[in-house]
This record gives C-alpha cells, sequence and structure tokens, in this order.
C-alpha cells in the first residue's frame, strides 16, 4: 500500500480566499506530480465539495460542510478523519492530539500572511478570531507550519512558540498565467485605459503609490479593492494629486482578466509593507512587468533583485525610471526572478518536509 499525503481542499465547495483556492489546486496538483515511488496524492473536502484534479488517489469527502468543519475544528473536534500524512494549505485542517513517532501521523499547516495579527483593523472580527484560535491549535498539534518567505518565518517566531517547526516553502503564479490572446478586449471590457501602472496594497500605504504616479504622470490601476472602498480610494487619489479619472478602481478579477490587465502595465508597483504573500507582484513577475516595490522584509525575500525595492520616499524616483531608463533592465530582472518560483519546486519541498518529519 502506497505512502498517501492527503491534502486538505476546504475551499473546493466555497470559495473565500481566492488566492489560497487557486494556491491550494495548483499545490495539490504539484504534489501529484512530484510523488515520491511509492506514494500518492490523496484529498480531504467538505460536504457538497467536487474535486476533478488529475491523479488524485481518493477523494474523502467529510460528513460536514466547510463552516461547520471551522468550527468545529477550531474546537479541536475532528471525528472520522483518520491518520497518515496531512497537509493543509491554510490553516484550516484537523489540528488533533497524534502520535507521529509511533504512528507516523502528521500534520502541517500553511500560513500565508499575518493580517490578524499586524493588520487586524483589515479583517472582521470573527475571522481574526478564528486565525488566532487556529494558530494557537498549531502551536499545540501543528508537526510543522509552513510560511511563503523567510521574514514571515522570523515574524511568525515572535507571535507563536513554534521553534524549529517554522517551514519556508514559497509560492506561485498560477500555472498557465500568461497574457490571453483577446487581452486588448479583456482591458476594453474592464474599461482600462491605454497607459497606465498597477497598483496594489493597503487603503494607508496606496497613497505613496498615487503621489508616485502623479509625478510620473500616468493613470493608475488598483487591484483587488474590496467592495464600498472605492469612493475613499478614489478620494485619496485626487488628495495626492491624481486629476480625476486618472484612478481606475477594481476588485477582484479572475486570473484571465487580471493577466490582462497586469500584461500591459507599464511598471507594477507593490506599496504595502505587510507580512504576506506578494501574490500580484509574483505574477507581474512572470509576465516581465518592471516591478517597483516598498522595502519590506518581505519584498527582499521575494522580489530581491526581480525588482527595484526601495524606501518610501524613493518610490517617486524608482517609478519614473521603471516608466524610463529603467523599465527594459527591470523586464529582464523580473523574467528572471519569476522563475525561481513555481508550484512544481513547492510540491518538491512540501515531499522533503513530510519525509524529514
Amino acid at each position: 500500500m502506497s505512502v498517501q499525503l492527503r491534502v486538505v481542499l476546504d475551499q473546493a465547495s466555497q470559495v473565500v480566499d481566492a488566492d489560497q483556492a487557486r494556491a491550494a489546486l495548483s499545490l495539490a496538483a504539484g504534489l501529484v506530480a512530484a510523488a515520491p515511488r511509492g506514494c500518492g496524492v490523496s484529498a480531504l473536502v467538505p460536504r457538497g465539495a467536487e474535486v476533478t484534479l488529475t491523479g488524485v488517489e481518493d477523494v474523502r469527502t467529510l460528513s460536514l460542510g466547510r463552516a461547520e468543519l471551522a468550527a468545529t475544528w477550531q474546537m479541536g473536534i475532528a471525528p472520522g478523519i483518520g491518520g497518515g500524512l496531512i497537509h493543509a494549505p491554510s490553516l484550516m485542517a484537523p489540528l488533533v492530539r497524534h502520535d507521529r513517532t509511533h504512528d507516523n501521523h502528521q500534520i502541517t499547516v500553511t500560513l500565508w500572511d499575518l493580517h490578524a495579527w499586524e493588520s487586524p483593523g483589515s479583517l472582521p472580527k470573527k475571522q481574526i478570531a478564528w486565525q488566532r484560535a487556529m494558530l494557537k491549535r498549531a502551536v499545540k498539534h501543528a508537526d510543522a507550519v509552513v510560511v511563503p518567505s523567510h521574514a514571515m518565518g522570523q515574524r511568525l517566531g515572535e507571535i507563536a512558540r513554534l521553534g524549529d517547526r517554522i517551514r519556508v516553502v514559497a509560492g506561485a503564479a498560477p500555472d498557465g498565467f500568461r497574457l490571453p490572446q483577446d487581452a486588448d478586449r479583456r482591458r476594453e471590457e474592464l474599461q482600462i485605459p491605454q497607459r497606465y501602472v498597477v497598483l496594489t496594497g493597503t487603503a494607508d500605504s496606496l497613497i505613496a503609490g498615487f503621489r508616485a504616479a502623479a509625478r510620473a504622470d500616468v493613470d493608475v490601476v488598483v487591484l483587488d479593492v474590496g467592495e464600498g472602498a472605492e469612493p475613499a480610494l478614489a478620494d485619496a487619489a485626487a488628495a495626492a494629486g491624481l486629476s480625476e479619472g486618472r484612478a481606475h478602481i477594481r476588485g477582484l478579477l479572475d486570473d484571465t482578466d487580471r493577466a490582462a490587465v497586469l500584461g500591459a502595465a507599464a511598471a507594477f508597483v507593490a506599496s504595502s509593507q505587510q507580512a504576506a504573500w506578494p501574490w500580484r507582484a509574483v505574477e507581474a513577475m512572470a509576465l516581465a512587468v518592471p516591478v517597483v516595490a516598498v522595502d519590506s522584509g518581505v519584498h527582499r525575500d521575494v522580489i530581491a533583485d526581480g525588482g527595484a525595492v526601495v524606501d518610501a520616499a524613493d518610490l517617486d524616483d524608482a517609478l519614473v525610471d521603471a516608466l524610463g531608463a529603467g523599465e527594459k533592465r527591470l523586464r529582464v530582472l523580473a523574467s528572471d526572478r519569476a522563475r525561481a518560483f513555481s508550484w512544481a519546486s513547492s510540491a518538491e519541498r512540501l515531499w522533503a518536509l513530510h519525509a524529514e518529519l
């Protein structure tokens, strides 16, 4: 009988975080492709979920839906899960007492950001409480907690007593993430201007990006904006010097639309300094878009020499350079750096982690 690594695909029935849902499926596919001889991949899913990933040997559908599982697992109630090797691509995991030494039971979880600890105002109170409770359970019962960057690992070590159980396994852009053939049509439907930079960040950090775009005299497309936040951001852009109509605020886009917008951007600006995996920056590098990022531990880890990582005070000059003399150089650097990230390599590292445990 083969050794099975069971992956928790909690969002197979209900997507609550699109980036993490995509990451879970991409990682599961990578684990299938990278499975060592005598090993296989199975899935644990909530009631009502459907999983069609090629190569997954078994799908165990649990008796509860996702919301019910989140509540019961938070309380440490996880009947019917069984043992063996379990990996959760998020904190959504059956974190209960188990015997790794004698029964070879392992539970590992992934933490993609530290918003619940560093910027609690950005999340609903219920979500903050759940994440903090699940990290406490991970401290007690997880054999390893995976984070996507060393800077995040260092910060997590300050928040929770995990010792050497913190491991780093990076994320990646979605498999096949590329500029679509109908990119022009998609941008037209989304009412995207001809020349623009893409900006991401928090409500506070975006202000520096607006100022930089105003100085560079270029339109801004802001991605991943939450519902209801557009008026305040439009006002902030105007206050930063962007004239009316030059700030284009957009919410969550699907992969293809997002690739169409990112791929045609004159530059990508990451303004946030939060301890979180920079999904859009990695996607921008995969499309060879010049990247300018405000200095942070995560950006130094992930973007590294794939873009211009600068102090917030230097963002204006860095963007002007990225749109002019530095454009070609930054495109090459972004493309080169993007090759460091793939779900195949992430899966190989995760298999190695479980072998080590």
